[in-house]
């Protein structure tokens, strides 16, 4: 079996929630503790970081990853969705994992695969837990991949625990109130070990304090204790100072990614660093700072508010529900050009009316769908934006749409591509 191979079973016999929805989550553990089972359990032979959250886990656990690999620990990251390939799950020091251990790894297992009927996330968490046992690695930060307490990847006792922003987003499985979506979130909070909250919520803060009661863990609310102060933003990156308690403890640290809502995310990223070292963790300032300055160049993050070209500017990000893209157009608001060409597509389920709110009527737009059963037909985006005065061209992919806003656009202009982790993982120059 080669790559390609393993690569069709997966995605051919297993569902997929990115594909087909809600359909293909499992609310349960069974499946992936039965699969970590038959692999003697390589869950129990690393250290972790486990990262569960709205809005922001994804980005946490790149920055987190950059400083521990930048320190001279050998660091395995699991993150999803994918852009480009599927290897981009699984990396260890920034390095995606060998196709042929994908290969391997099917070829050997298959025959459990069909007997246990797992889901492909069940599958690609139970793979990326056996190669971070192989490879040995020192710690491994693990990014759930919807909701925490039912998540595949909560079957780890990680050193701590961090939550990000809470916000709505698929509700139609985590509870359509946000205590209900944080409640299954808080669901990653172990016995005794530290849990950190990127962001106080006061509508949500007690759920995370009755939780971590219940488990007796250490609870700390990062934005309380560490303040991100003097943001600037510059060409390539986002220089900002620290401040714990009202002492400065870092100044001009860089970070190299730029969009303003990278700021929420800081604080847990910096406290649960500053606590690593109570799990022999030794993290100097001049790996912090190399560390955050070169987050995209050591772990391989694209997608976040990423330029992928000049005159005109083009910049996508993942951004993908009604507070993602909210603090996404915040970033936009902050940049100049003539006039906004916005390339857009969007799944099924994603609250399109109040999203579409949020977007500038004065833009041009592009509207398409990604090539997956999820995705919003176009002629319904195009329906749904013209009934809240958004009017536009509608493209049959998204790089014809992105062609058609670049043939329209000055050098003056923008263009942005969004609305969707898989509008932008479909474009050809990311």
């Amino acid at each position: 079996m080669n790559f390609q191979e393993a690569l069709d079973y997966l995605y051919s016999r297993l569902p997929m929630y990115q594909r087909i929805g809600a359909s293909a989550f499992k609310k349960n553990l069974d499946n992936t503790l039965a699969l970590c089972e038959h692999l003697s359990n390589p869950q129990h032979n690393f250290k972790s970081i486990h990262i569960a959250g709205t809005n922001g886990k994804g980005s946490s656990a790149h920055m987190l990853a950059s400083v521990l690999q930048q320190a001279g620990y050998d660091t395995g990251l699991y993150t999803s969705p994918h852009l480009k390939s599927f290897t981009e799950r699984v990396r260890v020091n920034g390095e995606e994992v060998p196709q042929s251990y994908i290969s391997e790894f099917v070829k050997n297992y298959r025959n459990i695969i069909d007997a246990i009927q797992p889901s492909f996330f069940e599958v690609t968490v139970a793979m990326a837990f056996d190669y971070f046992s192989q490879m040995k690695v020192d710690i491994a930060i693990i990014e759930t991949g919807l909701g925490g307490r039912l998540d595949s990847t909560n079957v780890i006792l990680p050193e701590l625990s961090l939550i990000t922003s809470i916000g709505y987003d698929h509700m139609d499985l985590l509870g359509d109130t946000l205590p209900q979506i944080a409640s299954e979130k808080a669901g990653i909070i172990k016995h005794q070990i530290p849990a950190v909250i990127s962001n106080y919520q006061e509508e949500i803060a007690h759920v995370f304090e009755q939780k971590a009661a219940g488990e007796q863990a250490p609870l700390y609310f990062a934005d309380q204790i560490m303040k991100i102060e003097k943001v600037r933003y510059e060409k390539h990156r986002t220089v900002f100072d620290v401040y714990r308690k009202g002492v400065r403890m870092y100044k001009n640290l860089a970070l190299d990614l730029r969009g303003s809502y990278q700021i929420n995310n800081l604080p847990g990223v910096l406290l649960s660093l500053d606590l690593l070292p109570l799990h022999d963790f030794t993290i100097d300032i001049s790996d912090l700072r190399k560390g955050l300055a070169n987050v995209q160049k050591n772990t391989g993050l694209k997608g976040r508010w990423q330029k992928l070209g000049e005159n005109p500017a083009v910049y996508c990000d993942t951004a993908h529900n009604v507070d993602g893209i909210a603090a996404m157009l915040q970033t936009l608001q902050m940049q100049t050009f003539d006039q906004l060409h916005l390339v857009w597509g969007m799944v099924q389920g994603k609250e399109a009316d109040k999203i579409l709110k949020l977007l500038p009527n004065d833009a041009k737009y592009y509207f398409c769908a990604p090539q997956l059963p999820r995705a919003l037909p176009v002629a319904d985006l195009a329906d749904a934006a013209g009934k809240v005065g958004l009017q536009g061209l509608m493209a049959p992919s998204v790089n014809q749409a992105l062609e058609m806003a670049l043939s329209n656009a000055g050098k003056n202009d923008l263009v942005f591509v969004g609305g969707s982790t898989f509008v932008v993982a479909e474009l050809e120059n990311l």
